[in-house]
């Protein structure tokens, strides 16, 4: 069954599904602002239920950005935020972003991310959320939650709880020091320092992108459909309980940063009197 999608579009090559993501901040200005993270979960779970597809590649529609944040201009307009506290736009952002996490790590399928360019904020969530990484080696890294605009030009000027996966997946991927600072201080990294720490299978030039990520969906397609969908889900049990453990708490203290913000008519708070 072929669904249609307003963010991104999914291309199909015999087994292999790609979902190419739009950039964000169009998508807003098209007034798709909330639609990404409940459509990604939606296709996710498309995709894991269609049986004709054997691989997932996640990639961005032009080199440059895999997924990014808005621009930090969007979230200086408090109008541009409302989606938010919504009850209706709280629940299609959150709720997608848990539903997105739950279908990367028990889709029985391997789902590879194409990191052609940056990825902050969910599009970083997503990538550390998938089964194997190959990114171009200057693509910029981070989680801005917390960046409070220091992440040029991605992310809010203020700071806000990583809750759409970084407090759940990062601490996995890296040691508690380390991953703190990443969270708390939204420290960046290229694609080629990640590689260097382990933390992402390659890294390599924009030119031989293509050529990596179709030697490792080549090298999967030859691995029985079966055998290959209960190492996953074997493999991915940790990740599952760590997700069950702290992603609905994470993504709840967002949207009550939220809140909070919308109170305080978009004034940092910095301290706790």
């Amino acid at each position: 069954m072929t669904h249609e999608y307003e963010t991104f579009h999914v291309e199909r090559r015999d087994q292999i599904a790609i979902v190419h993501m739009y950039n964000l901040t169009d998508s807003i200005v098209a007034g798709r602002t909330l639609d990404f993270h409940w459509e990604i979960g939606l296709a996710l779970g498309h995709l894991r239920d269609d049986q004709d597809v054997r691989v997932v590649v996640l990639t961005g529609d032009k080199d440059g950005e895999f997924m990014v944040s808005p621009r930090t201009e969007h979230y200086k307009n408090p109008a541009a935020l409302g989606g938010h506290n919504d009850p209706k736009g709280a629940w299609k952002i959150f709720n997608g972003i848990i539903r997105t996490h739950q279908a990367l790590t028990e889709m029985e399928k391997p789902v590879i991310a194409r990191v052609n360019g940056d990825a902050a904020g969910f599009g970083q969530s997503i990538m550390f959320g998938c089964d194997m990484i190959v990114a171009r080696e200057d693509a910029r890294i981070a989680d801005i939650h917390m960046g409070m605009g220091d992440v040029d030009p991605y992310g809010p000027p203020f700071a806000l709880v990583p809750g759409d996966g970084g407090s759940s997946l990062i601490p996995l991927y890296m040691t508690p020091p380390l991953a703190k600072e990443y969270l708390m201080l939204a420290k960046e990294y290229t694609a080629r320092d990640l590689a260097d720490m382990h933390m992402i299978n390659y890294a390599v030039p924009l030119a031989d992108l293509d050529t990596e990520v179709d030697r490792i969906v080549g090298k999967l397609l030859e691995k029985p459909a079966h055998a290959l969908a209960w190492t996953k889900r074997s493999v991915n049990r940790y990740i599952a309980a760590q997700h069950n453990q702290t992603l609905d708490a994470a993504a709840a203290y967002e949207m009550v940063n939220f809140l909070q913000w919308e109170r305080a008519g978009f004034k940092q708070e910095m301290d706790f009197e």
